[in-house]
């Protein structure tokens, strides 16, 4: 009896050692039924949080955070980023203590064409977020999700210190909205954690002018995939478990932290062609492509140093490219049966 009873004191305390601080808490989300964000809350789930709350912009039964009920174990609240009284309200209300701001108009051409729905959504969503979170006392983390387009065009291998200098609608909206997180951590005292990543993919993504998720589709159709380049420029590609690790790691290390930017990258870096020939080997399928070249502003090539997320917070990328693009296209093919 007393050998069990020192057992089941030692796995209380190896479980208490494992438990992240952000088990038990209030979570904020944006974003949540995008990509990252409906990976985010999954994950987020299996910590046992008191409760996630999720800001939604409207309802798609097609994406994972509702093909996979998500919905139905956190709290939905629907609203738009550029709504200030309903971000506070949500903070507020719910006691938050954590929030992972991902929410994001993302897509590049869309930017080139809307630009002031991108700058609003991208520059004011954020600051309501922060400012919300500066008006409420329980906040312990604030991760923002920035990218490797807030360094422009000079953007190979880049670290964390080098300028955050975009030239073009999306790359400078995320230049200002990683700008103005610091500004907030440095002014305000918040506990503000920046991430920058760069091209993440994975099961989920319904953005079919993506390049991987174009690839999908055309396989699946056995239609033309349309590359918008010339297929020559180099992109990073991280997979969006690792993605989510990431702010994970930020969120539980905050206290060390505070105000820092980090890269998060899996050093995995090809070209849209050579994307298309890796892909197309891994999954064992063909797919026809037309170069049409008629993506205005693009970057000739984009890569992120991310010595300093090894260092200081022990993370790294645990998916190899092979194994990222395999679960993936194993989730395509059942989106499109």
């Amino acid at each position: 009896m007393a050998k069990r009873s020192v057992l089941e004191s030692l796995e209380r305390l190896i479980n208490l050692l494992n438990m992240s601080n952000l088990s038990g808490k209030n979570i904020f989300v944006t974003g949540a039924t995008g990509l990252v964000g409906a990976h985010l809350v999954k994950r987020l789930l299996e910590l046992k949080p008191n409760k996630i709350v999720c800001l939604c912009r409207s309802k798609d039964p097609s994406s994972l955070f509702y093909s996979e009920k998500m919905d139905e174990k956190v709290v939905s609240s629907y609203g738009d980023l550029k709504d200030k009284e309903r971000i506070f309200d949500l903070i507020s209300k719910h006691e938050i203590n954590h929030i992972f701001h991902v929410a994001a108009q993302p897509i590049v051409p869309t930017a080139f064409v809307n630009p002031y729905e991108t700058l609003d959504t991208n520059i004011m969503g954020t600051v309501n977020v922060l400012e919300a979170a500066r008006m409420c006392p329980n906040i312990q983390s604030i991760v923002i999700a920035s990218s490797d387009k807030a360094y422009g065009k000079d953007c190979v291998l880049a670290e964390e210190t080098h300028p955050l200098a975009g030239d073009h609608p999306y790359d400078v909206s995320k230049s200002c909205t990683d700008l103005i997180s610091q500004t907030y951590a440095k002014t305000y005292g918040l506990p503000v954690a920046i991430s920058r990543f760069g091209n993440i993919y994975g099961p989920g993504d319904l953005n079919f002018n993506r390049i991987i998720p174009g690839i999908m589709k055309a396989v699946a159709e056995h239609s033309v995939l349309k590359i918008r380049s010339n297929g020559q420029f180099k992109r990073d590609y991280v997979y969006v478990k690792d993605v989510v690790d990431g702010y994970i790691c930020l969120a539980e290390n905050i206290a060390k932290i505070k105000g820092e930017a980090f890269n998060f990258s899996s050093g995995q870096n090809y070209s849209v062609l050579e994307l298309v020939e890796k892909i197309t080997k891994i999954i064992g399928a063909e797919v026809k492509f037309a170069i049409v070249d008629n993506q205005k502003n693009e970057i000739p090539e984009q890569s992120l140093n991310f010595a300093k997320a090894e260092k200081m917070l022990g993370w790294k990328s645990k998916y190899s490219f092979a194994d990222g693009v395999k679960e993936t296209y194993e989730w395509y093919k059942s989106y499109f049966v």
